[in-house]
């Protein structure tokens, strides 16, 4: 016998779609403020590990919401809940992780290189 369940997880798709679309913006927030901060504080004991610090929370709650949104669409898709979260959740957190990584590295030469190293419509 197979086991259909009564209501697919659409609330649950929007709240994680919610989720990781607030915690974007505050992300995006955040990290416009710390480059701002970046030329006036222009000190030695300002690293950007202490500023990936304040980005945190807004992550987690990007990843939370991201495997919580594409475990509840496999679900929608009819994946048993253990297998949608066995699939969901590697993947998500395998790709924030990777990001995570890659924005730690883009803030390290930002800091070290300058804005200026990023704007490739200058090069020639």
């Amino acid at each position: 016998m197979y086991y259909f369940p009564l209501q697919p997880p659409y609330f649950l798709l929007l709240v994680g779609f919610l989720t990781a679309l607030t915690s974007g913006l505050a992300l995006s927030g955040t990290l416009k403020v710390i480059v701002q901060k970046w030329p006036t504080e222009r000190t030695e004991d300002t690293k950007p590990r202490s500023s990936l610090k304040q980005l945190l929370v807004p992550f987690i709650g990007i990843t939370g919401g991201t495997c919580l949104f594409l475990s509840s669409g496999l679900e929608i898709f009819g994946f048993p809940t253990s297998l949608a979260l066995g699939v969901g959740l590697p993947i998500s957190l395998f790709t924030c992780l990777l990001v995570w990584l890659q924005l730690g590295s883009m803030m390290t030469f930002i800091e070290r290189e300058g804005m200026q190293s990023l704007d490739l419509d200058s090069m020639q």
